[in-house]
């Protein structure tokens, strides 16, 4: 299973990284609140300073909540995202549009 912080601290700012003019273009800040083992609070910024950081950096468009264990199912397949939502596993608060982008990111 996938771990959020290596996720959030490794694989996502090397997707980022790989082409960040591509990572801008989706044009919002998300907070990522995962809950359970392994779990934490992570800002990506996909707006202006493209990049990740550790804690609620306060200026999220789009708040994404859900547990360590559903991230796992995230981070190995994006489409479970959808699945995740209607279940009610994954709550999405603010610009949830945004939300819907973020497969181009966490996507291989």
């Amino acid at each position: 299973m996938a771990d959020p912080k290596t996720d959030f601290e490794t694989n996502i700012p090397a997707k980022i990284g790989k082409d960040p003019e591509k990572s801008k273009e989706i044009d919002g800040i998300f907070l990522f609140k995962i809950s359970g083992d392994g779990g934490g609070t992570w800002t990506v910024n996909l707006k202006d300073e493209v990049g990740v950081t550790e804690g609620d950096a306060g200026n999220a468009d789009c708040t994404l909540e859900l547990s360590a264990e559903d991230w796992g199912q995230i981070s190995t397949n994006s489409q479970a995202a959808m699945q995740l939502f209607f279940q009610g596993k994954l709550k999405v608060t603010g610009n949830v549009a945004l939300a819907t982008k973020l497969g181009q990111i966490l996507g291989d």
